[in-house]
């Protein structure tokens, strides 16, 4: 898709060419107030013409990040992924490893879309997954690390 500022420049674009056809055509003459006119639209409505197709945009394909917690060991990404799959589009699955062993720690992140979000967390937090009881919850914001 394209972006908004894309758009944008289209948008403007286009309402430029029309003016510059009409004003050659002689249906009206460029004068100081038809020049403020054009840099009115190409500054101000363009943009918000880019802004409300993105709004819609976002809408549509918006993406909920749910915690997974007390993972067996041994699950991998794909049968988390099949798991997850069952109550919604799943957009991602990551699973937490130690960057030293490579061992999995026994939680992840599931990247789900929102409009799934909450019926994945009612039915599978505290349910039973490999012989254990998951705990599912949408994700916390990570809080920013300072420089070290």
């Amino acid at each position: 898709m394209k972006s908004p500022q894309a758009l944008t420049f289209i948008v403007a674009l286009v309402f430029s060419v029309a003016i510059y056809i009409l004003a050659s055509s002689g249906l009206f003459e460029l004068t100081s107030i038809s020049v403020a006119v054009v840099a009115f639209v190409c500054a101000f409505v363009a943009p918000l013409v880019g802004k409300a197709k993105a709004g819609t945009q976002e809408d549509d394909t918006s993406i909920t990040t749910l915690y997974v917690g007390n993972l067996p060991y041994r699950a991998n990404e794909a049968a988390v992924r099949e798991l997850f799959s069952e109550y919604g589009q799943v957009q991602s699955v990551r699973l937490m490893k130690d960057k030293h062993t490579g061992k999995r720690r026994g939680f992840g992140f599931v990247e789900i879309s929102a409009a799934d979000a909450d019926n994945a967390v009612s039915s599978l937090n505290d349910s039973e997954f490999q012989q254990r009881t998951l705990k599912v919850r949408e994700a916390k914001e990570r809080p920013e690390q300072g420089p070290e």
